[in-house]
């Protein structure tokens, strides 16, 4: 029997809508752009868990970005004006005494949230919702199994980071190519396993790697997250095979192969 040592917390954030203004903008990978962003509203500010989500929002092609109100029912926006485009992504830094939050952008496609990134000068503005909460992982783990893909990286790179010193980690990364493979700033027992992704079939060679890994036979905690059929695969490999307990297997799908408009249910 495989003991438990691993729990989730669940944290709720006051929800806060910012606008925010670039500091920085630059390519950590060619299809990886890290972006700084600051405002004196990130006072107060809170990311506990690694794989939070904020919200961005653009302002449209024509006109100003308007941001939405905690209102008595949720967000809402002031009469008469529509909602702007909004994207969820991973705070990746946040540096309280300089009120500079940190996101990670994927290029790819034509979408707005990839125009905007592409483009992004010091000076440059966006709105910031969230986090409206956190999923705190604490207690010890004998090693941590950290997966996905380039969307995850994020995370992932997050959580490797602020592991301490004497943790073992286990991460199984997919990208386009070897050129977006990035390096991470930890002590930590890291062993990474980078995967080509197979043109046209996202997913199915990191699904095939996990599956084909000799893991440690001791109490692991699983973090999976990318398109959304590699995720729902591995965890019923991770909890069904590997006998992983089920709460001590996260798989969050954050996108889906053929799907451009894909929700995948998180809080922001």
């Amino acid at each position: 029997m495989v003991q438990t040592r691993v729990t989730v917390e669940r944290v709720r954030h006051e929800l806060k809508f910012r606008m925010a203004e670039v500091v920085s903008a630059n390519r950590i990978t060619p299809k990886m752009v890290r972006i700084v962003l600051t405002t004196p509203e990130f006072g107060g500010f809170r990311s506990l868990a690694y794989d939070d989500h904020v919200k961005l929002f653009f302002a449209p092609d024509e006109g100003e970005l308007v941001m939405p109100i905690d209102g008595p029912n949720g967000p809402e926006m002031p009469e008469g004006i529509p909602r702007p485009e909004g994207r969820d992504y991973t705070p990746r830094f946040f540096d309280a005494d300089r009120n500079e939050l940190t996101i990670d952008f994927v290029i790819h496609g034509d979408g707005i949230a990839t125009k905007w990134a592409e483009n992004a000068r010091p000076g440059s503005t966006v709105g910031v919702g969230g986090p409206r909460g956190s999923f705190v992982v604490k207690g010890g783990a004998d090693f941590w199994l950290l997966v996905g893909d380039e969307t995850a990286l994020p995370a992932i790179g997050r959580r490797i980071e602020e592991l301490p010193d004497n943790a073992k980690i286990i991460a199984f990364i997919e990208t386009v190519d070897e050129s977006e493979q990035q390096s991470f700033d930890t002590g930590a027992d890291l062993n990474v396993k980078w995967i080509v992704r197979e043109p046209g079939h996202p997913g199915q060679a990191l699904t095939e790697a996990v599956e084909r890994a000799l893991l440690p036979a001791s109490v692991g905690y699983a973090f999976v997250a990318g398109e959304a059929s590699m995720s729902k695969r591995l965890r019923q490999h991770l909890t069904e095979v590997r006998k992983f307990p089920s709460d001590q297997v996260k798989a969050a799908s954050y996108w889906a192969n053929g799907s451009a408009d894909f929700y995948d249910g998180h809080e922001h």
